[in-house]
């Protein structure tokens, strides 16, 4: 067999081993909460499929879903889940599970905080942290952006109507809010269990505050104690792609679960 001929054989054998994916892009849109860890399961997939791309933005939980609702993103990704109006013609899937707490410095001598507190807090009726066990400073109180889940969750969970809030600085992306209370000793926001938690676990200067008298853990969100849980899901069209399908298939597998436990969050079996 001449190098030629054997060149062709060796070339159509190796098209024919390639990744059914091969030279795919898919959009996945949506929630700050999921992006780290989405990113996280995109490299390992991409590193088993090389013709495989994916990119993935920001811009919180309805973003998500109206991106994937719509056609403008392959897949959304929401902490939180779907409303009855957001259901159409669109399939969800759970990754995993989370908690929403209250997040302040570590410095903060506050060790925990009533309901009547935080409601006191965020609307202007509490403004000092001597008021609830602390310092003799004013509280930065954090809120969420609209179309974030954290501020949805918080707003049901609480009962404070949206124009009730009186917050000195609204945060968008997690990343944002945690700096900030990093920074700032006389901060608090609510966030993420997870994306705290594993801030805390590479040596961020912060602390959950736990919530009804339960510690606010990623354990506690296993065991269903927590008060403020929520689930991390992934929303495609009912049409998705079959390329699409196949990464939805591996986020789902338990050959992941290793990345979503690094990221502080809980796997669903």
């Amino acid at each position: 067999m001449n190098q030629k001929v054997f060149a062709l054989l060796l070339a159509g054998l190796m098209s024919s081993c390639s990744a059914p994916d091969d030279r795919v892009r898919l959009e996945v849109t949506g929630s700050s909460t999921i992006a780290p860890l989405m990113s996280e399961m995109a490299k390992r997939y991409e590193s088993r499929y090389p013709g495989v791309r994916i990119d993935i933005q920001t811009g919180g939980s309805s973003r998500g879903i109206a991106d994937a609702a719509s056609g403008v993103a392959d897949i959304g990704m929401s902490s939180r889940a779907l409303k009855d109006s957001e259901k159409g013609e669109v399939v969800s899937y759970r990754l995993a599970m989370d908690g929403v707490a209250l997040v302040v410095h570590a410095d903060n001598p506050v060790k925990s905080l009533s309901d009547e507190q935080i409601v006191g807090i965020y609307t202007g009726a509490i403004e000092n942290w001597k008021e609830v066990g602390g310092r003799e400073a004013p509280i930065n109180c954090i809120n969420r952006a609209e179309g974030r889940s954290e501020l949805e969750l918080f707003q049901g969970f609480f009962g404070i109507a949206p124009a009730a809030f009186q917050p000195d600085m609204i945060a968008g992306e997690n990343q944002h809010g945690l700096k900030t209370v990093a920074s700032d000793e006389n901060a608090i926001i609510y966030l993420s269990i997870g994306a705290s938690e594993y801030e805390v676990l590479n040596g961020t200067p912060i602390k959950l505050l736990p919530m009804r008298g339960v510690e606010a853990s990623a354990e506690m969100v296993a065991a269903g104690t927590f008060p403020l849980s929520r689930p991390l899901i992934l929303i495609v069209s009912s049409e998705s792609s079959a390329p699409v399908k196949r990464f939805i298939d591996y986020v789902l597998s338990s050959e992941v679960h290793d990345l979503i436990r690094q990221q502080s969050y809980v796997p669903v079996q």
